[in-house]
């Protein structure tokens, strides 16, 4: 009886194959598999659900911040509550390393009339080389004050002119300026490929996310330079230790925010451009790129103006501009709040504000308004006036030879940084028992923010069409928020004998074209639900205009929203896979088998929601990654990768761990890959999925054209 049964599902199987490739259907070819057309009020907002469920979540958490803000009304209920910042701000950077030698190394002088300037590197850590710039007054006599100047996303990095512009005028105003190359700017940059595009937020972002999945913010890293820019600044005879200040726009405003926070040898600060609320960014422009964000930042109870209210009473200065791309109303709204705090110090006059009528840049007027305010508080008196001054050729301002240090230093970078980071969490994770079972599924609670999702969910029925052999329903799922879940669900004709839920990285639609293999796997008898996904499809990867890290089409820029919010993508989908499987099940009967299948990315997704919840019968991992360890190791890896990646779980976990408690005899892998999306050998798989119990079910080297046959095959 069996094999009647299997020869019949293969006939029509073959059969079908045929028609589809010699008797075209126009009607299939016209056929819509869509379904939030039709209801009009969803309209525009399906493909950017998953953002708003990210930003409902922080909405709330800020809100629970505000509400602690308000409680706060003596300089003692200030001073508590900046402890516990600046406590909780140090978590999130993570650890700092221990101080080694800067080993500086000054590689040329450019005299001028009034000025000099210093080309140099310093090491911030062991072979971490740090280009930058001394510009150093004429003609002055005793100790002087000095600038820290942090670079925006200049790919030339502080040799761009606006940035010139600022710090020559510091520096005839009698100021001394260090300026730094950012990691990934100027020198310092780390690809020579086209991922990165020559893009300084890419250039943070892409190494920036490795950074996050091992578990430590990128903006460590940016932070740590600051600091040892101020160590570097101690070790000159020329400048005052007491009389240090900062300033810097753009992403050199968040650099700036985050040192003055850090570091209190910096007396003054005045970050330009960058100053607003979480509110207003997540309902403008959205997160920026990586180091701009911390994490568990926003879940940990932490806004924007906490930089500013922990050094209180310190002079800080909030330099915005009207119609910036962060808001001026979220600028107005973080000075408001700071000023409660110094109000409470009794130094109200030491925050100050100024703003001026222009876009993302520098002007006059705030140009003006911060020299007068270092002017006034590094105690170096004089005229704030803007001068005209004669800007260096970026080629005058190289520090090395060719002007970049990968060439000339070699040394470390973000990647390279990282990987030893990794490792020593990994060495920390091998000396603790491996985690498995409860334990394990505690360790993914705890580190993707899922939470049990509401079953009996709508259910909304919304057309069905119909294909020879089988025909197509449509609906709408309610999934773990304000917000459906486009599903397909392939009903053959004949009996099915297995119902198989079915996510594709590309989308339903993608999956279930004819030919496809949710197409074939319905033509030969199986009942297939073929859903979207969060970030898939019709739910697909929409962001919001002004996402400033989308490299290979992926909007890393929402998987930093999760990051803040401590609520993973994974966890969002593995939330809507258990609603799903609750559906399928109690639509075809609670004891009836269930089966499901990924491809690609989603595989990482499947794999949790199947430890979190045994739910399936047997699963079918397509083209997995392999490992989150992976996306460590390959210095060129795919990004699509990191939207199913799970910030800080190498410290406790890895896709390998979770396969390892599914029964091996349950479970099929196919074609398993690393991160730069290539096959990975049979000896590094044993190696991968050592510590399974049993040998693994694995196929290798599966052409596209097999997948469906290897499919039935092993659910039979």
């Amino acid at each position: 009886m069996n094999i009647s049964r299997n020869y019949k599902q293969a006939f029509l199987l073959a059969c079908a194959l045929v028609c589809s490739i010699y008797f075209p259907n126009d009607a299939a070819a016209q056929e819509d598999l869509s379904v939030f057309p039709y209801w009009s009020y969803e309209e525009g907002s399906p493909s950017t659900s998953l953002y708003r469920h990210l930003c409902q979540r922080a909405f709330r958490q800020l809100q629970t911040r505000k509400q602690a803000i308000t409680k706060l009304k003596t300089k003692a209920d200030w001073e508590k509550r900046q402890a516990a910042v600046r406590a909780k701000l140090q978590k999130m950077v993570g650890p700092f390393p221990a101080k080694t030698p800067l080993n500086p190394v000054i590689t040329g002088t450019i005299q001028r009339e009034d000025f000099t300037v210093e080309k140099l590197y310093f090491e911030s850590r062991p072979h971490y080389y740090v280009t930058a710039a001394l510009f150093v007054p004429k003609n002055r006599s005793g100790k002087l004050p000095a600038i820290v100047y942090c670079s925006g996303h200049s790919y030339n990095g502080f040799r761009q002119e606006s940035y010139q512009r600022i710090m020559l005028n510091y520096v005839k105003k009698g100021f001394i300026v260090l300026a730094f190359d950012p990691i990934g700017q100027g020198e310092r940059l780390q690809y020579d490929d086209e991922v990165v595009k020559k893009s300084a937020v890419n250039e943070h972002s892409y190494p920036g996310a490795q950074s996050f999945i091992a578990g430590l913010s990128p903006a460590n890293y940016f932070i740590w330079d600051g600091i040892r820019s101020v160590d570097y600044l101690l070790t000159r005879s020329e400048v005052d230790p007491a009389r240090i200040g900062i300033a810097g726009r753009s992403g050199g405003g968040t650099q700036s925010a985050y040192i003055a926070a850090l570091d209190d040898r910096i007396v003054a600060a005045a970050p330009e451009c960058y100053i607003t609320t979480f509110d207003k960014l997540l309902r403008s422009k959205g997160p920026q790129d990586a180091e701009q964000n911390l994490l568990y930042g926003l879940e940990n109870g932490i806004d924007i103006p906490d930089y500013l209210e922990v050094r209180a009473p310190k002079p800080t200065l909030i330099v915005a501009t009207t119609m910036d791309i962060f808001s001026i109303q979220g600028a107005r709204n973080a000075y408001q709040e700071t000023r409660k705090a110094y109000q409470a110090h009794g130094r109200v006059d030491a925050l100050t504000m100024v703003e001026d009528d222009a876009g993302h840049l520098s002007t006059v007027k705030n140009r003006e308004a911060s020299y007068a305010f270092f002017q006034k508080y590094l105690k170096n008196p004089g005229s704030p006036a803007d001068l005209e001054v004669e800007f260096f050729k970026e080629k005058e301002l190289f520090v090395t030879s060719g002007g970049l240090v990968r060439n000339s230093l070699q040394g470390e970078t973000l990647f390279s940084l990282n990987q030893k980071y990794t490792q020593t969490r990994l060495n920390e994770r091998e000396k603790r028992p491996a985690v498995s079972g409860k334990n394990l599924r505690e360790k993914i609670i705890a580190l993707t923010g899922y939470e049990k999702p509401p079953l009996g969910t709508d259910l909304i029925f919304c057309g069905r069409l119909h294909r020879p052999q089988y025909a197509i329903e449509k609906y709408l799922i309610k999934g773990s928020g304000n917000y459906y879940l486009p599903v397909l669900w392939l009903k053959p004709q004949i009996k099915s004998t297995k119902t198989l839920l079915l996510l594709d990285e590309r989308g339903k639609a993608t999956a279930a074209k004819v030919g496809e293999w949710a197409d074939q796997l319905a033509q030969a008898g199986y009942q297939i639900i073929l859903p979207d996904l969060s970030g898939v499809g019709e739910l697909g990867t929409g962001f919001m205009k002004g996402g400033d890290s989308v490299i290979e089409d992926i909007p890393l820029n929402l998987w930093f929203t999760g990051v803040l919010t401590h609520k993973s993508l994974v966890a969002v989908r593995a939330e809507e896979i258990e609603i799903l499987a609750d559906v399928i099940k109690k639509s075809i009967g609670l004891n009836r088998p269930l089966a499901a299948s990924a491809f690609g990315t989603l595989n990482a997704d499947l794999l949790h929601a199947s430890v979190l919840n045994n739910m399936f019968d047997q699963i079918v991992l397509l083209n997995p990654l392999v490992s989150y360890q992976s996306l460590i190791e390959e210095k060129h890896y795919k990004t699509k990768f990191v939207l199913s990646a799970v910030a800080g779980a190498l410290s406790a976990y890895d896709l390998p761990d979770l396969v390892a408690t599914l029964p091996t005899d349950k479970l099929l892998i196919i074609n398993p890959l690393d991160a730069s999306e290539k096959g990975v050998s049979s000896e590094e798989t044993k190696r991968i999925f050592r510590n399974c119990k049993s040998s693994l079910n694995i196929r290798y080297d599966v052409k596209p054209d097999r997948y469906v046959a290897e499919i039935i095959g092993w659910l039979r």
